[in-house]
């Protein structure tokens, strides 16, 4: 499967709002996509996601720690999951830090589609004070 590095994340951030309903079929969301071929999890989604839910309370913490005044249930689910899809690769992808300004251009856009009018805003702050908290957490994959 040859797409582009922006499908791969929709596609991951597709199967990851799925996972946000049936947190325990990960494996199966993934290997539907293939099945179906329309909004296919690659090797790399497949890596964002297995990141993420590896490090999920890591990743939810660290989002909580920028809410301010919100907690992380009062987030939309379409918000939370491109946070935390964002955090994953920024904090425990392959890439290194120098791609974080690419990783929340990617996340922006994929509110902008996805969330409601003004969402956008909201992620490019959170993850704006994640990039500028630096720190890169070791690289794990399931």
């Amino acid at each position: 499967m040859n797409i582009t590095r922006r499908t791969a994340r929709e596609n991951a951030f597709i199967a990851a709002f799925e996972v946000e309903f049936r947190p325990d079929e990960l494996s199966e969301i993934i290997a539907y996509s293939r099945e179906c071929g329309e909004y296919a999890v690659d090797a790399y989604g497949e890596a964002l996601l297995c990141n993420m839910t590896a490090h999920l309370p890591e990743i939810d913490a660290m989002i909580e720690a920028r809410l301010k005044d919100w907690t992380l249930a009062r987030l939309p689910k379409v918000n939370l999951t491109v946070l935390r899809m964002a955090v994953a690769e920024m904090r425990f992808g392959n890439e290194g830090q120098d791609m974080d300004s690419v990783v929340i251009n990617e996340a922006v856009e994929l509110a902008k589609k996805y969330g409601g009018d003004n969402d956008y805003q909201f992620i490019n702050g959170v993850l704006g004070a994640l990039a500028r908290d630096g720190g890169k957490e070791a690289s794990q994959t399931c």
